[in-house]
């Protein structure tokens, strides 16, 4: 182990796991596997996750928040926010001061805190349009952690994360592999040593560059991902409703059981 004999996430789907898809159908994601690397071989390790996707910050700071105060462990990891900040008109700055109020009260229990900027998202068709809010938010985000005394995982300067092989087709989630090196990325933040470098380059890929198609695919993601995001926001609806955390306590951390095709085919 590596100083930490707990740790809970806090957040939405981000850190619940999507789309890092286990064979089960359930999401293993990147704090899944930093709670693995923390784990080590050391099995009174204990590790809770409360994220749910489809999470607002106001949500994650009632529902989630006070549970980890309440379990004090030494390490959480928080990001929330993300969904706020692509719904338009939200006010990036009543965003971050949530934050502040959320950073100060864990630090102010003594719990150790790791939070996750926002990635650039200049290479991804249509959400490129976002890039500007995030950057405000990232800003926010780095005053608030050195105010506090918190540290940020810095994903927006993941160069490995501009890759489209990193980003799911919904333009919102990770990939596995893109999961694997978030969670490599943060223990590095933490101190703890890993025996493999999230920054190794991806292998070559030639992109087609055809407008037409390009476009095509623009339309295809507006129908099967913004739309239907647009019809829950509308309703008010989300993607957790029904759901439950899948982690709720915490608990001696297992890896999950995972053949090596299982294991490395996303670095195929």
């Amino acid at each position: 182990m590596y100083g930490y004999d707990s740790y809970v996430a806090l957040g939405d789907s981000f850190t619940e796991g999507l789309n890092d898809e286990l064979p089960d159908g359930t999401f293993r994601g990147w704090a899944d596997r930093l709670a693995g690397i923390l784990a080590g071989d050391t099995p009174g390790f204990q590790y809770a996750n409360l994220a749910l996707r489809g999470k607002m910050l106001a949500e994650i700071v009632d529902e989630q928040v006070p549970v980890a105060l309440e379990l004090k462990p030494d390490l959480v990891t928080f990001c929330g926010g993300g969904n706020d900040v692509i719904v338009p008109g939200t006010d990036v700055d009543e965003i971050s001061a949530q934050i502040d109020s959320v950073v100060a009260a864990l630090r102010g229990a003594g719990i150790e805190v790791l939070l996750f900027n926002g990635p650039d998202t200049k290479t991804l068709s249509v959400m490129s349009v976002l890039r500007g809010k995030i950057g405000i938010y990232n800003t926010n985000l780095w005053a608030i952690a050195a105010r506090h005394g918190a540290q940020v995982v810095d994903l927006w300067t993941m160069d490995v994360l501009r890759d489209p092989r990193a980003w799911s087709d919904d333009r919102l989630h990770f990939t596995a592999e893109g999961h694997r090196r978030i969670a490599l990325r943060a223990a590095e933040m933490l101190g703890v040593p890993v025996t493999e470098d999230w920054r190794e380059p991806w292998p070559a890929l030639d992109l087609p560059r055809n407008w037409v198609a390009l476009r095509r695919a623009d339309l295809a993601w507006g129908k099967t991902h913004l739309l239907p995001w647009i019809r829950r926001q509308l309703r008010g609806e989300s993607m957790g409703d029904g759901l439950s955390p899948k982690r709720p306590q915490l608990t001696p951390f297992v890896l999950p059981s995972l053949s090596s095709s299982d294991e490395h085919a996303h670095t195929r």
